[in-house]
């Protein structure tokens, strides 16, 4: 695709050590390529890994000229891989979504529908505890109550009425994903509660949708160390929004 081509969507995927599961993710997403009838970019945002994910990616970016890769030198976090994606990103509509696919792309079809349909949508949130969603394989215990009290904490101490902050799929128009992450500063996995923070701070208008979510038994998630450090970010991420409004207003 013309570098001079705006594209309808935009798909930012960070991977971070996904050797083994990035070629069925990449190959999935050629087969279904075919459904669309407009313009596409796939971004796949590679954090320093120990595995061959770079060299994975790179050959699937030689082979179709619709992929990209962007790699660092160092190892920040998902949310640091995702900020850089969605800055680069060109697309309408941009989403990001985990390497495994959890969330299907027929998600993503939802999503781009919802948002072609619903001019009043800037920002769709995956929700895996909506009425309507279908999960195919649920995460162990330990996860799934990490997932459920951080979200309860979230909640009291932002007022942020978002039932899953934390599913892996998200999308926004192409306004409201540079000017949200043009402002966003966390690295580590509490940068999507900051984003919805940014969000609302900004009006843009946040729609939640139901997702068919796949547990991967490879989750990069440790559940006590990652959540004592998602605790600690929830702690601190209202006042550090409240300073970032205040430095960047949003006019």
């Amino acid at each position: 695709m013309s570098k001079q081509i705006r594209p309808l969507l935009s798909l930012v995927i960070p991977a971070y050590n996904e050797a083994k599961r990035l070629p069925d993710t990449i190959r999935r997403i050629q087969e279904h390529r075919h459904l669309w009838n407009f313009p596409i970019e796939v971004t796949i945002v590679v954090e320093p890994s120990e595995d061959e994910t770079l060299a994975l990616a790179e050959k699937a970016a030689s082979s179709c000229f619709e992929f990209s890769v962007l790699t660092h030198h160092e190892k920040r976090g998902k949310g640091f891989a995702v900020r850089s994606g969605m800055l680069r990103a060109r697309g309408d509509f941009i989403f990001f979504t985990d390497a495994d696919l959890s969330t299907p792309l027929e998600d993503l079809d939802a999503g781009i529908a919802k948002f072609s349909n619903d001019p009043t949508v800037d920002v769709l949130v995956g929700n895996r505890r909506h009425l309507e969603t279908r999960i195919l394989l649920r995460q162990n215990l330990g996860r799934e109550w990490m997932g459920k009290v951080f979200n309860r904490i979230v909640r009291m101490l932002t007022d942020l009425h978002i039932k899953d902050t934390q599913c892996g799929f998200k999308g926004f128009r192409h306004r409201a994903a540079k000017e949200i992450f043009g402002r966003q500063r966390i690295d580590g996995f509490s940068f999507d509660v900051e984003v919805l923070l940014l969000a609302r701070a900004m009006g843009f208008s946040i729609a939640e949708m139901p997702v068919h979510w796949t547990n991967s038994a490879t989750s990069r998630v440790r559940v006590v160390r990652d959540s004592l450090r998602m605790f600690s970010d929830a702690l601190r991420v209202r006042g550090l929004v409240n300073r970032t409004m205040d430095e960047f207003p949003y006019r």
